[in-house]
Formats: structure tokens, C-alpha cells, sequence
């Protein structure tokens, strides 16, 4: 009989790696790049590593009675909409990037010093709902995380056509931009064809 999988270990990892994933983005890319909203509603990686960041001392922090004690002025009850998906020009990369870390850090003794079926409360979430587990919390946080880190995967490749999972593992097919090309025209062309058929 094998022995039950870890679920604390196995939840921590992924939950790491797509941190990882998601700060690696802003590798290599300027000021301005990473700043620069790239959707109508404003999307930008500094702004996604900001929320993250604040997304974790919430979840992993005053969920679990752990605060932080880090200043969020962007999650005041005040603070105007949207204010912890992009940095001011006052707020520097070096210190988001910072506070991600500091975040990660604390998110991560959390998880060490509880077990899986350790119980707190979202303050955030309705009162019906909000009594969680930090199996369920990692689970959440995880997938949002995820959620979050492919937005930063088409945002970076709209900045400056970087694309993969993370170096050196980039997850994508050996080839060439030749190959990427044709590539996109064959599932152009798959789309119009698609689209006059009526499907």
C-alpha cells in the first residue's frame, strides 16, 4: 500500500510555483512596460504582482488570525476602486516586488505552522460561507493565483512578444517564428472558415 500524498506539501508547491511564474514576468521589462495597462480595463504586471501580494496577507494572514502588519492603504474601505491593480508613480517596482516577497514569506509560515485542517474566516466573504480550512484556502488561492499569472503570460507577450512558462522550462514547442507564424494563419483561417460555415 502506498503511503497518502502530503496534501499540505503538494498544495504549498503549486501554490509556489505559480508565485514564481508570475513574478518572472516582469523579468527583463522596463519601467514603463511594466506599468502600461494592455486591456480595457487596465491590466498591467505590476499591478497583478501588487494584487497578489495583497491577495496573499489577506488569505493566508487575517484569515487565520496571522496579520501581517504590513500598511495596505489600497484596501482601505476609502481607497477607490481597482486601486490595488496598479502601482502609482510613487509605488516602485523595487518595493512591490518587496512586499510580494515579504507576502510570500508570510503566506508561507502560515502554511508551516497549520495543519491542512486548520480553521479561519474570510473576513471579506459573506458570513453564510466565509468559515474555511486552509486546504480549502490554499486550494483558492492557488487557482487565483494561477488565474492571475496567465494574465500576466499574454500581458507580457503583448509587451514585448516573450512567451513560456519560466526559464529554462518554458513549456512551448521548439520552433521557429517561421513555424509561429503559419501557425497563426492556419488557426486564422480555422476561425473564418468556422465563422462562414455558421458553427
Amino acid at each position: 500500500m502506498s503511503t497518502p500524498p502530503d496534501l499540505t506539501t503538494d498544495l504549498h508547491q503549486y501554490l509556489r510555483e505559480a508565485r514564481d511564474s508570475l513574478l518572472a514576468k516582469l523579468d527583463g521589462v522596463s519601467e514603463y512596460d511594466a506599468r502600461r495597462p494592455l486591456t480595457p480595463t487596465g491590466t498591467n504586471l505590476l499591478g497583478l504582482v501588487k494584487h497578489v501580494a495583497s491577495v496573499q496577507l489577506g488569505y493566508l494572514g487575517e484569515t487565520f488570525g496571522r496579520p501581517s502588519g504590513e500598511p495596505l492603504p489600497w484596501d482601505d474601505e476609502d481607497a477607490e476602486p481597482n486601486a490595488d491593480l496598479w502601482a502609482t508613480p510613487q509605488e516602485s517596482r523595487e518595493e512591490i516586488v518587496a512586499l510580494y516577497r515579504r507576502s510570500a514569506a508570510h503566506a508561507d509560515a502560515t502554511v508551516e505552522a497549520l495543519p491542512v485542517v486548520a480553521v479561519g474566516r474570510v473576513p471579506w466573504w459573506p458570513e453564510d460561507r466565509n468559515e474555511v480550512t486552509l486546504h480549502r484556502v490554499l486550494v483558492h488561492l492557488t487557482a487565483e493565483i494561477s488565474r492571475h499569472a496567465g494574465h500576466a503570460d499574454i500581458v507580457r507577450e503583448l509587451v514585448d512578444g516573450s512567451v513560456g512558462l519560466r526559464a529554462p522550462n518554458d513549456n512551448l514547442p521548439d520552433v521557429d517564428a517561421a513555424w509561429w507564424s503559419a501557425y497563426r494563419e492556419r488557426l486564422e483561417r480555422a476561425a473564418r472558415e468556422a465563422a462562414g460555415s455558421g458553427s
